[in-house]
């Protein structure tokens, strides 16, 4: 049997465009790897709840500092690396002022991208469907 693992990535966007994160070596999973904001769902929250919380560790933004614009349908799928069954429930939300982000030591680097390059990156497992959950093609 496979563990299961809930866990919220948020996009932001401005611009029409998104932010990408650069995972660092300090995090336990997919290091050297683009990904969104991203976290496991902790027990005593919901996803929404845990959404705003990652945004705050990783990019210094609050609350007020951003607006929901989609909550997409959760992407499952079996990482079989990890051994563990993902339940990743995605986000978009705009960004006020994008030059107040600042990251923290998860990340290595921030870039600001069309959509549409995000296949130019090597990315965390499954983002580009995790995005199009959120941001309709264009």
């Amino acid at each position: 049997m496979i563990n299961e693992k809930h866990a919220v990535t948020s996009f932001l966007e401005s611009n029409n465009e998104i932010l990408i994160l650069l995972r660092s070596e300090y995090v336990s999973t997919y290091r050297g790897k683009w990904g969104g904001i991203s976290g496991v769902i902790d027990e005593d929250n919901t996803a929404d709840e845990q959404a705003f919380i990652e945004i705050e560790e990783e990019t210094s933004l609050s609350r007020d500092d951003v607006s929901l614009r989609k909550k997409g349908e959760p992407l499952i799928f079996d990482d079989e690396t990890l051994k563990v069954r993902k339940v990743i429930y995605p986000y978009l939300f705009h960004v006020k002022d994008r030059n107040r982000i600042k990251i923290d030591w998860e990340h290595t680097e921030a870039r600001w991208i069309k959509p549409e390059n995000l296949h130019g990156y090597e990315t965390m497992p499954r983002l580009k469907e995790t995005l199009d959950r959120v941001l309709p093609r264009v």
